[in-house]
C-alpha cells in the first residue's frame, strides 16, 4: 500500500514520546508499504538536514515546510476565529499555510491507499484534503487530549495557566470525540483510552495499537556496576514531568533516604525547567538531554514513574522493563499497559507507599530480579514493535476493504 504520514515533526533523533512511537512505526511499516512523509520544521537549515536524510532509509519520500513564526498578537484573530467556529483555540498554534500547502500539493497529485495523521492535534489537517478523496484517513491519539488537559489544570500552580488550561480541556472535551467521526479509523494507545472515547461518542470505530519498544536492540542490561541510584526520565519541560520530580524530590525521597542511606537520583531529560535545575544538589542529578539514556539506566537500579498527570501509555515504562530495570509508578504514570502490581511493577500513589515500594526493590535482590523477568516477558510478548506494526498493518487492510463512507467535504 502507499501509506502517506502526516506527522508534526521529523521523527529523529527518536528522542520523545511522539518521535519515538512514530520512528519505530515507520522502521517496520517500511518493509510492507510504500511510505510518504510530511512534516513540519522551524527552520530553512532542516529541510536538507540529518533528519531527513535519516528518514528516508525508511520512507521513499519526505517532504517538509517551513513552519512560519508569529509573534502572539499575530495568534490573535485566528484564535478569535477558531473560537467563533467552536474550535479549540489553541489548536491554531499548530495551524501553518505552508504545511496546509504542502499536503494539499502531494495529496491532489499522488494517489494514497492510507492517510494517516498522526498525532491527533494535527486533525484539522484533514481539510486540507482533496474533496472526494480516495485514501482512507486513520486518525491516531497518542492521549486523549481533553483528559490529558484536565489532569494538567489540576497540577498547574499559576491561577492563569490552570484557568487556561482547564478552559482549553472543556473546549476538547466538547470537539474531539466529534471531529474524530471524520476519520474511518481512530487509534488509541490503550483499551482504557478507547473506553473513553467511546463513551464520550459510541459512533466512533476505535482500534488499540499500543505504545511499545524494540526487544531485540533492548535487552536486559547486568547490574554489575550499578549502585542502588534512581532514574527518572522524561521531557523536563513537559508540566507532568515537572510536578513529577518535584513530588519525587520534596515528598517521596526524603522517606527513601531515611530508610536506605544516601541514595542518588538521576533526572534525565530534555530542556529541564528551572524549577527542575533547581532540584540539583548532594546526589540529585540533572543532566537534560543526552544522546543516548542506556547508560542511565545501567548505572542505576530502579526506574521511578512518579505521575500525576498525563494520559495514553508511558514508553519510558516499557523501556525500563525491556531494559531490565524495576520500575516503582503511580496508577497515572502506568496507566493504558496491562500491568499488575506487585508482579511486573510496584504501582503507590502516596509519597510513603512509593517510598517503602521503592526500598523493597533496592533492598531485595530476589523480589527486584523476580519482577524484572515477569515484566521482560510481559514487553516481550505485548509491547515489541514489530508485532505492533503488524496489527498496524492489518488495520490499513481492513479499512481498505470497507466502503468509502468518509469523503472529504
Amino acid at each position: 500500500m502507499r501509506v502517506l504520514f502526516i506527522t508534526d515533526t521529523i521523527p529523529y533523533p527518536p528522542d520523545s514520546g511522539n518521535r519515538l512511537r512514530v520512528y519505530h512505526l515507520l522502521k517496520q511499516l517500511a518493509r510492507e508499504h510504500e511510505l510518504w512523509l510530511v512534516a513540519p520544521v522551524r527552520s530553512s537549515e532542516e529541510v536538507d538536514g540529518e533528519a531527513v536524510e535519516h528518514i528516508r532509509k525508511y520512507c521513499q519520500h519526505v517532504h517538509v515546510a517551513v513552519r512560519e513564526r508569529y509573534s502572539r498578537l499575530q495568534h490573535v484573530p485566528g484564535l478569535v476565529r477558531y473560537a467563533l467556529k467552536g474550535l479549540p483555540p489553541e489548536l491554531k498554534f499548530e495551524y501553518s499555510p505552508a504545511f496546509v500547502a504542502l499536503i494539499q500539493q502531494i495529496t491532489s497529485t499522488v494517489d494514497f491507499d492510507i492517510i494517516h495523521i498522526e498525532p491527533s492535534y494535527l486533525a484539522l489537517y484533514r481539510e486540507a484534503l482533496p474533496r472526494n478523496i480516495r485514501a482512507r484517513l486513520v486518525l491516531t491519539y497518542h492521549n486523549v487530549e481533553y483528559s490529558l488537559f484536565q489532569r494538567i489544570a489540576r497540577i498547574e500552580k499559576q491561577p492563569a495557566v490552570k484557568l487556561r488550561t482547564y478552559l482549553h480541556s472543556m473546549m476538547l472535551r466538547r470537539w474531539e470525540p466529534l471531529y474524530a467521526e471524520h476519520f474511518d479509523r481512530c487509534i488509541m494507545m490503550s483499551e482504557l483510552d478507547r473506553q473513553q472515547m467511546l463513551a464520550a461518542n459510541p459512533r466512533l470505530n476505535i482500534h488499540v495499537s499500543p505504545n511499545g519498544v524494540d526487544t531485540e536492540a533492548y535487552v536486559p542490561l547486568p547490574e554489575d556496576g550499578a549502585a542502588p541510584d534512581l532514574l527518572f526520565i522524561g521531557s523536563m519541560n513537559y508540566q507532568p514531568c515537572i510536578d513529577g520530580a518535584l513530588f519525587f524530590c520534596q515528598e517521596i525521597l526524603p522517606q527513601i533516604r531515611a530508610q536506605a542511606g544516601d541514595t542518588g537520583l538521576w533526572l534525565v531529560g530534555r530542556n529541564p525547567a528551572p524549577e527542575v535545575e533547581a532540584l540539583a544538589s548532594h546526589n540529585i542529578h540533572v543532566t537534560g538531554w543526552v544522546e543516548d539514556v542506556i547508560p542511565y539506566y545501567r548505572r542505576t537500579l530502579v526506574s521511578v514513574v512518579p505521575l500525576r498527570a498525563g494520559s495514553g501509555t508511558r514508553l519510558k515504562v516499557l523501556e525500563a522493563m525491556a531494559l531490565g530495570r524495576a520500575v516503582v509508578s503511580t496508577s497515572i504514570g502506568c496507566e493504558g499497559i496491562d500491568v499488575v502490581d506487585g508482579e511486573h511493577l510496584f504501582i503507590a500513589d502516596e509519597a510513603h507507599e512509593f517510598a517503602a515500594k521503592t526500598c523493597r526493590l533496592l533492598q531485595d535482590t530476589e523480589l527486584r530480579h523476580r519482577m524484572i523477568a515477569r515484566a521482560r516477558e510481559l514487553v516481550v510478548s505485548r509491547y515489541d514493535w514489530r508485532a505492533i506494526a503488524r496489527d498496524l498493518s492489518s488495520v490499513y487492510r481492513d479499512v481498505c476493504r470497507e466502503p468509502n463512507l468518509q469523503g472529504v467535504a
